[in-house]
């Protein structure tokens, strides 16, 4: 499965469209493209009115193929990270046209929304969503001052997992102003931490999402009682996970919920 190709993308405005990746669901209809939304994934939630009646074609790693082809899909919409190689492939083998897309920063999911917005002459709602985000800096990162916030923000646990300096989330938390502790650990997207690494990272701020591990009150009083600044300082969050992993409309008002906290 290779991401963006040239034979992934849309070359028209698609009519009948599944998505298989529940922010760019959400995006769709908020870009006016409710209407050709034939089918979507069961975590395709948003919006909650929008995707009620529409058929569910099983989850985003365990896609029914037959169910998708059944819809008789133009344009079915996949996600390098979301959804697996097999189910994209036995797709494309039917004749579907797949585009998969793989967003890492904050740009990158701008520029796929604007892919769709042209795609169906829709600019005035792109430049209502997401378009004044395109004056943010191309390398967040590098402009970091060296007083930058100092972040751990986990995915998983057992075993605790933070995000890599490859992932929407790291780009999203700099594009914030927070540095993320665990930014040097290239072995893999999302390092395997342990509990005496996250004090030694010595966090200011902890993150705790609620997708795809549904992190809650337990884990922020295990987190409590690290020797972190974060909980000396009380700044150990439980946040809405989408704010680090949905790219769509959801980016303005998760840059401006995490640079709150």
């Amino acid at each position: 499965m290779t991401p963006e190709t040239s034979r992934d993308r849309p070359g028209s405005p698609p009519g009948r469209i599944v998505s298989l990746v529940p922010s760019l669901t959400e995006a769709l209809f908020e870009l006016g493209l409710g209407e050709r939304v034939v089918g979507v994934t069961e975590w395709c939630v948003h919006p909650a009115a929008g995707v009620a009646g529409l058929p569910k074609v099983g989850g985003t790693k365990d896609t029914d193929v037959d169910a998708v082809l059944a819809l008789a899909p133009d344009l079915v919409i996949a996600n390098h990270e979301e959804n697996t190689r097999r189910s994209v492939e036995r797709i494309e083998a039917a004749g579907a046209r797949v585009w998969v897309t793989y967003p890492r920063t904050v740009q990158e999911g701008v520029a796929l929304l604007r892919e769709l917005a042209a795609r169906d002459q829709s600019p005035q709602a792109f430049a209502r969503g997401v378009e004044p985000l395109e004056a943010a800096p191309r390398d967040p990162e590098r402009s970091l001052p060296a007083t930058a916030v100092r972040v751990f923000c986990p995915i998983w646990r057992d075993p605790w997992m933070s995000v890599g300096a490859d992932t929407y989330a790291h780009a999203l938390l700099a594009l914030c102003g927070g540095a993320n502790v665990f930014a040097e650990r290239r072995e893999r997207r999302y390092p395997r931490v342990t509990l005496a690494e996250i004090e030694a990272a010595a966090p200011e701020v902890v993150l705790l999402p609620d997708e795809p591990y549904a992190f809650g009150a337990r884990d922020v009083e295990e987190l409590r009682h690290l020797a972190i600044p974060a909980a000396a300082s009380g700044r150990i969050h439980c946040i809405d996970g989408t704010w680090v992993s949905w790219y769509g409309p959801r980016v303005r008002p998760a840059l401006a919920a995490i640079r709150r906290v």
